[in-house]
Order: structure tokens, then sequence, then C-alpha cells
């Protein structure tokens, strides 16, 4: 979608397309999830058709992955459309003047040169998947063993005022968080580290 966007020659067409997907970055979640729940609720046309065809949609598991991917898709997606911008157009030029194709340009040098925008993306849009709440709520709902997320799970046990185990997932969630953090790091050091002048050329 962001290499959509970038290639689209209409100003204004390619307005409305970001802000649109970056759109569920500055909702509330709570207010994403109701969407969801508008467009996919079993008596709403697309929850209407699903159902006949045997996917119940609202309330299940995949119900947790579908909330989890809009609220986290604007980080991939603004993360991805900043890596493509900042390739080189005069490389991706010079690669059709030798006559490849736009296919083998698209995944023979703009992706590897924006593949270290591409990972942080995905660390991010993963990092904030893990930590979705209110759109889970809404369109999943808080199941034990069916729906429940690790932050619902913390929000269940506060309640319940089941603190120890409250302790565990918030424990479990900080090292994971921890670990995308310097996987993040790790990524960005090495980009740097990719495109700077080396010092032993310059002297």
């Amino acid at each position: 979608m962001a290499y959509a966007v970038c290639r689209a020659k209409n100003n204004i067409l390619r307005t409305v397309l970001d802000a649109f997907l970056t759109l569920p970055l500055v909702l509330p979640p709570t207010v994403a999830g109701f969407f969801l729940l508008y467009i996919f609720g079993v008596y709403r046309p697309i929850g209407s058709l699903l159902a006949r065809m045997g996917v119940k949609l609202v309330f299940s598991w995949q119900a947790t992955v579908l909330a989890a991917t809009v609220i986290a898709l604007p980080l991939m997606y603004r993360s991805a459309k900043a890596a493509f911008t900042q390739v080189d157009p005069l490389l991706l030029q010079a690669a059709r003047t030798l006559g490849l194709s736009e296919t083998a340009i698209v995944f023979r040098i703009l992706f590897p040169l924006a593949s270290p925008g591409l990972m942080s993306g995905g660390i991010l849009a993963f990092s904030r998947g893990l930590g979705e709440f209110g759109a889970t709520a809404m369109i999943a709902g808080n199941i034990a063993g069916v729906t429940r997320t690790m932050p619902l799970a913390i929000y269940s046990s506060v309640s319940g005022g089941r603190m120890e185990e409250a302790y565990r997932y918030v424990i479990v969630l900080v090292l994971i968080s921890f670990l995308f953090v310097c996987v993040l790091n790790f990524v960005s050091d090495a980009r740097s580290k990719k495109y700077r002048p080396d010092d032993r050329r310059r002297t």
C-alpha cells in the first residue's frame, strides 16, 4: 500500500489514501473497534456474507488478529513510505534504462534498499499489535481461552484483584517489548553504519 501511494500520480488521490491509511493511528482504539464491529457485525453486509460462508468473525480469535492488524497498520505504512521515498530515484531510473522490468526493479532494487525501514516498521507494528486493547475488546471481547489477549488478561486480573497473575503478564510484556526495542536499535545502527562514509577512505 505504501508503494502504491508513492507511485500515485494524482495528488488528491495520494492525499486521501495517505489520510485513510494513517487514520487508525490517530483514532481512539475504541472508535476503530466500533467501526470494525459496524463493518463485520453479523447483521452487517460483510458480516452476514461471512456468516453465510460459515465464518463468524466477531468474538473469535480471528477478530483479535484483525483488530491488531488494523491498529498497527499505520506504523508499518508510515515506515514503509518513508523507506521508499528515501531510495534514490536515480538508481531506479538507471535500472529502467538498463531494461529491467518494474517487477524486477521493485524486488531487486527498491525493496532491498528500503529493507531497514521495512524491518523497523514491521517491528514497531508487531509491538503495537501486541499491546492492542481497545479495538480488541470491542470486536473480539474478553473471552478466556478464546479472545483474551495479554493486555486484556492484565485488565481482567487487576479488576479481579489477582495482582500476582497481573505481575506475571506485565513482566512478560515488558521483556518482549524490551527485546523489540533492542532489535529496532540494532537495525537502526546497522542501517546508519551501512550508509555512513568510511573514515579510512577519507584518510
